[in-house]
Parts: C-alpha cells; structure tokens; sequence
C-alpha cells in the first residue's frame, strides 16, 4: 500500500476504483494527474492488471510526458508497456497499422495548419470561389465542425440537398475535393487522425476488438475538453469492459471554439450508468484568497457540478485589483511591479505571468518589457515548425517519405530557385487533377504535360534530384537526411550569400532543426535499449517516425519554465500551467469578457468566459493581480471601458483595491467601484463600455475647429465634423476624404489644420 501513501481521502477512493465507470470530478489544483499515475501503479502492483492493458490519454504532449515520467518512477520494470499518449499520438498509432483498410497507405503524411491553408487556397482557385466572399478559413472551420461531428462529405451533401441552402452545396463541393485531395496525396489533416479511427472502427470490428481486449483499463485526462469525434472514441474503446475512468474539471471547459463539448463531462452519469463519482475539492497549489476569488466568480455559472476549492496553504496576499487610465499606465505598473518584485528576490521573472484575452493585448505590455530591458517570452506566438526555412526542409522531408503529397511537392519544386515558373507549376498542377495522378507523378513525365515546352526538362530534372534524395535515405538517419538534403540543394549557402541578420537568424533555425533530429535519434535509441551496432541498425528512427514526431508537437509543447523569463500568454495558452505570481490584464467589459459573449443572447457565451476567468485565476499559486483600464485603443480609435463584471464577482474580503484618480469629468467619476457594488447573481446583458455621449466641448487651443480641413499622418485630408469632451482628451470626429468618418483622441490624433 505504499504506492498510495500520501493520498487525501477522495484521492485514495479514487485511485483504488477497480472496474466501471468513474467520473473524477478534479478542482484546479487538485493532484489530478497524481491520482492517475497512483490508480495505474495500484491496478499493476496491487491487481495485477498487466502494463499492456493499460492506455492513458491526455491532450498534450506536455501532460502526457509528465504523466509518462510518474508511471516509470513508480512502476518500474514493465512501466513502457503502459500506453500513455495523446489523442491524436494514439491514433497515428492505430491508422499506421491498419489505414490501408480505409484505402490509405500506411506512410501518410499528417497536414499541418499551413498544408491545410496551401491546400484549401488550391481548391478555392480550382472551384472558382471568390474568396473575397467565401473566406479560405470559413471553409477550413466548416470542414474541421463536420469532421468533429464526424460527418463526412457525402452526409453533409444530403443535407444540403434536404436544406436546399446553396451556400452548404458549395461548402458540401469544398468539403468533397478537400477530402479527394488528401486522400490523393496519402496525407490526413489532425481531425482525420481522430475521425479516420473511429471509421476504422466502426468499419472494422475485429480492429476494434483488438484494441479493446489490448486496453482493458481506459483513463482519459482533461474529459472536460473532448469533442463529440473524441467521445464515440473513448466509448468504443469502452464498450466492451465498461473500465471507463475519466477525469476532468467542467469549470475549466473553454475550448468551445475548438468543438469541445461540456455535455460530455455535465452527462457522463446519465450516458454511462453506475458511475462512481468523486470529487477532489483540496487544492495543493494555491492560497485560500486565490481559491475563494475562483470560487466567487465560477459559483454565478448555471451549468456546472458544484465544487467548491479549498487549501492548507494558509490564507495568503490578497487578490490585488488594480485599474488605470490607459493601457500604457496598466502596462508600465504590471511591468514595475513584476521588475520590482525581481530586484527585491520576491519572485524570478520566470515565476511571474502575464495572461491576457486577446494576442493583441501583448503589444503595449511587449513595449514596456522592452523599455525596462526585462526579458520575455510569448507563448502561442509563430510555432518553430511554421518558419518559412523549416516548413521548407520539411516540405522535402515529407516528399522523399510520400512523393504522393501534392503540397509538399509543389513547395519546394522551386526552392531554391530552379528556373520553373509559376505558369509550368499551374501546368502541372492540372493535369494531374485531370488524370487522377500525384503532382510528383506527373513531374517524372513533364514533357508529357501540354504546353509545358522546354521548362518540361528543368520539372524532370527536380523529379530526378528528389529520387536520388529518396534512394539516398533508405540508409540514413533523419539527421543525415537533413544534412544531405542542404547539401544537395545549397538551401544554406544561399542563406549566407544574403548576409542579413534575418538570414542568420534563419541558418540558426535550420541548425536548430538538425539538433532536434539528433535529440529524437538520441531518445530513440534510449527507449529502444540498441546496444551493439547490429542491434543500433535495426532499431534506428525512420524518417517517417521523425516526421510523425514534429507533426505533434504543440507550441506550448516547447514552452521552457526554467529560463527566467517572463511569459506572455492568451488564458486559453495558460491552461494547465502555474506560475507564483500572475497578472491578468484587461479586465474590462467589452474585452474580458468579450464583447461578443456580453452582447450574446445565449448564456452559455457568458459562462465560458467565465470559465475562462476561472482558469486564469487558478493559474497563481501566491500572488494574483487583477488589471484594467478606462481607455483603450481599438481599431484606430480610443474607447471607453467599465471594469469586468468578473470583478463584481469577486468577495470583497479577499481583495485588496486601489484606483488612479479619475478624472472629474470621466463618464465613470460618479460611478461606484464595482466592488462596492451588491453582487448580482444574473449580470445584465448589455456591455458596460461607452464610446460615444460624451459632453460637447469646444475646440480649445488645438488649432483647427469642427468644419475646418484638417491632415493626418495615416488618413491624409479630411473635414472635421465634431469635437466633444473626452474627459482627459479632446474626442475629434473627422470625415476623411479616402477613410471615410473616424473617432479619435486629439492628442493621438495629431491633426494639423490645412
């Protein structure tokens, strides 16, 4: 019973739960993946389950590596026979067996957001779709809804027929050739990796009783987060021992954008009958002011099962809340207080988080960290396999592993330059969608290709180039591949002929690449056990399992906390980490929560961002400060904002407030703070910011008047129509000549009377 030691009471009930259903519903903070790796030791040492029988899924690479790392410490011998992987790690797994019962082969590529992007704008030229009306993207989030859903392109078809709605037989045409085409190029997207098993298995009962015997004890981490594609999933999987245990937190649920699913976690009892459930309530992460902040805000959701945090971490700082005239003021105190807290040994930058609701917000923060030289990182940011540099070797790594992958093909067809025009690629391109055949295909038999002319011979040559690259990897190490593919090209020495520092910045990139090639051969070779070179041989990485590898890596993925340097990040970005000290910025109506959700008519909109809130929250083990602002520049023009509802939410005895002094003729001066206000269980819809009914003002010594012309640095010439008080500034309405009617603040406006 020493596996067991340590664990609280309901921890304990849970990880001893033999067989059945079981709903772990696991509070922020709560030891979650503790009780996960201690129920999997339990079930090998205690009963005797065998490893093998054992799959554990999670969502990120990160969690599955951490969860990873526990089971061998405890397990021991046989620890690696336990499957602990992602959803989509686990089903590249299952399709690599057996994709060639769906009409694959088994060396398919997997499509990145960029090959979907490349593809989708093929498809859009190929169906003449104006995409000025109908975006690239639209389609790509229509598709990406149905395959969640998982309904295919011939379903979705008949519905449109049924509907008779034109603009769904347009996206049911889109839906049809994106699908063909990935199917041509022997490549998936990453809602195929989920949709493509669960059509595996339905097609392939003996498939799925495989697995099923083969994963005996099924946990699901994160559960809250599932899609209606990643459900049926884990219920096939389930069906036949009923051995289900999932574990999640319906208060962090905030990935609706992205398919998922609350009813999965808030119906787990009613779908599968005779659950258990257990709630972990004890929070070892955060102080009790923290915990009762997140309590506050989350108790105003409908829809959730009752929990309630609690810690013996001690009562802890209070929850600061601070808000300012503008976003700079907010930016540059966040940044003082996190250099300040540095110099005086409270907290290393790295301890400290800057957490926001929209990417755009970094900006004014960036700029101050820049000011004060502080060292940051964002997170979420461009991806390290997005780079132009490295999607471009990858490109030739996927097309020497399937030349059947039309984008991969067709990107480095011409790079580095080799003298084949956009009109030869065109050419290419729609002969083989003429005749059925793959890009590369028909590079191999250019002069074959009508009125492709003499660039026929440069097109075979490059299809010669990348047999010859193929031949050459039979016997290499994806390292080597790497190496000999910027051999054979120049790709580097190009690079270095430019002499800019872009371009270094690039080559460093590259050698990056190589450094992550070689650390996977390394970790391979670990796992595998190879020790002389006749077992090293036969146990060296494949190209394609290198491929694999970097199609799942997530950006946060790479996210490294012990550089001291603070993180900027999006809430969504936050979750499932934890930092000592966190700032969350932008605490304004209209903005957190959204506008969107605040002039929504559906409620839930309302509660996933405070769901949302509740996760930023959560994220602070000691320190938490809350920040907002009066004014803020959106869309070229300054707003005014009233705090966060959230704000109201909070208890007033575990705050700590101060106020910038408002100016007396803010439209807010009279207001009360909103923590002085009585709580309000149902918050009233409307947004709480204003931009317009400002008092009228005159024009002062700014130099112009409402009818005179005036200049712009951005706009040029326009007329000014109105002038109103804006409290600390002038508010100028101005009709442009090209721009038409603009709202702006004088003193960033800068006009100039002409």
């Amino acid at each position: 019973m020493n596996l067991l030691q340590g664990l609280n009471p309901q921890q304990l009930t849970a990880a001893t739960h033999m067989d059945g259903p079981l709903l772990i519903l696991a509070g922020a903070g709560s030891g979650k993946t503790r009780v996960l790796t201690n129920r999997i030791a339990w079930l090998i040492g205690e009963k005797g389950v065998a490893p093998w029988n054992i799959c554990a899924i999670t969502f990120t690479n990160k969690a599955a590596g951490e969860m990873r790392d526990r089971v061998d410490r405890m397990v021991g011998f046989g620890a690696e026979a336990v499957h602990v992987a992602t959803f989509h790690s686990t089903c590249v797994r299952i399709l690599r067996q057996y994709i060639d019962r769906l009409g694959y082969e088994r060396n398919f590529d997997i499509y990145d957001t960029d090959d979907t992007k490349s593809l989708m704008k093929d498809i859009c030229r190929h169906l003449e779709i104006n995409t000025k009306l109908y975006k690239e993207k639209m389609f790509l989030a229509r598709i990406s809804h149905q395959k969640d859903e998982l309904v295919s392109p011939e379903e979705y078809r008949k519905a449109a027929v049924a509907a008779a709605d034109r603009e769904m037989m347009q996206e049911a045409d889109v839906y049809t050739e994106y699908q063909k085409r990935l199917k041509r190029s022997n490549a998936v997207d990453f809602d195929d990796l989920i949709a493509l098993t669960v059509q595996l298995f339905r097609e392939n009962p003996d498939v799925l009783e495989h697995y099923q015997d083969r994963w005996r004890y099924l946990m699901v981490d994160e559960y809250q987060d599932t899609n209606k594609a990643q459900f049926v999933l884990i219920a096939l999987l389930a069906k036949k021992t009923g051995n289900l245990c999932v574990v999640g937190d319906d208060d962090q649920s905030i990935y609706r954008f992205r398919g998922a699913d609350i009813g999965n976690i808030l119906n787990f009892e009613q779908i599968f009958p005779d659950t258990k459930v257990i709630r972990l309530e004890q929070n070892y992460r955060s102080t009790q002011n923290i915990l009762d902040a997140a309590n506050g805000v989350i108790s105003n959701n409908a829809s959730r099962k009752k929990k309630t945090l609690w810690t013996d971490n001690g009562t802890g700082d209070p929850v600061c809340v601070r808000r300012f005239e503008d976003a700079r003021a907010e930016a540059k105190f966040i940044v003082d207080d996190l250099g300040r807290k540095k110099r005086q040994g409270v907290f290393p930058y790295k301890d400290s988080a800057i957490l926001y609701r929209t990417n755009a917000q970094s900006r004014a923060l960036e700029e101050q960290l820049l000011y004060e030289n502080i060292p940051y990182t964002i997170i979420g940011g461009t991806n390290f396999y997005a780079r132009r540099e490295i999607k471009d070797i990858l490109a030739y790594l996927k097309t020497i592993d399937n030349s059947r992958d039309d984008i991969a093909a067709k990107r480095i067809i011409n790079v580095p330059k080799r003298g084949i025009g956009a009109t030869s690629i065109s050419r290419i391109d729609s002969y083989a969608q003429s005749t059925g055949s793959s890009f590369f295909d028909i590079c191999r038999m250019a002069d074959k290709v009508p009125g492709i002319g003499r660039g026929g011979l440069k097109v075979r040559e490059f299809a010669n180039f990348i047999r010859k690259l193929q031949e050459d990897a039979r016997s290499q190490t994806p390292t080597e591949v790497i190496r000999n593919v910027l051999d054979k090209t120049g790709y580097v020495e190009e690079l270095q002929l430019e002499g800019t520092d872009e371009a270094a910045d690039r080559i460093a990139n590259i050698e990056e690449l190589i450094n992550k090639a070689a650390a996977y051969e390394e970790a391979f070779a670990e796992e595998t056990g190879s020790g002389d070179a006749q077992q090293a041989e036969a146990a060296r990485p494949s190209l394609r399992d290198f491929l694999e590898e970097v199609a799942l890596v997530a950006d946060i993925d790479s996210f490294d906390q012990e550089e001291d340097r603070v993180p900027l990040m999006t809430l969504h970005a936050a979750k499932g980490l934890e930092f000592r000290n966190v700032y969350l910025a932008g605490m304004d109506d209209g903005l957190f929560p959204s506008y969107q959700s605040v002039m929504s008519s559906d409620p839930s909109d309302m509660e996933e961002e405070r769901r949302l809130c509740y996760v930023g929250i959560t994220r602070a083990k000691e320190h938490l400060t809350l920040t907002g602002a009066r004014m803020r520049m959106l869309r070229g023009q300054m707003e005014w904002f009233r705090e966060s509802r959230f704000l109201e939410e909070l208890p007033a005895e575990v705050i700590d407030t101060m106020e910038e002094k408002t100016p007396s003729r803010s439209p807010f001066a009279s207001s009360p703070k909103p923590w002085q206000m009585p709580r309000k269980k149902e918050p009233a819809a409307k947004p709480f910011f204003l931009t317009r009914g400002m008092p009228q003002a005159s024009s002062g010594d700014l130099g112009y008047g409402v009818g005179d012309t005036v200049n712009h640095v951005k706009f040029g010439r326009g007329t000014v129509k109105e002038i109103r008080d804006g409290g600390r500034d002038k508010e100028v309405t101005v009709e442009f000549e090209k721009y038409g009617v603009k709202k702006m603040f004088a003193g960033f406006a800068k006009l100039v009377k002409a």
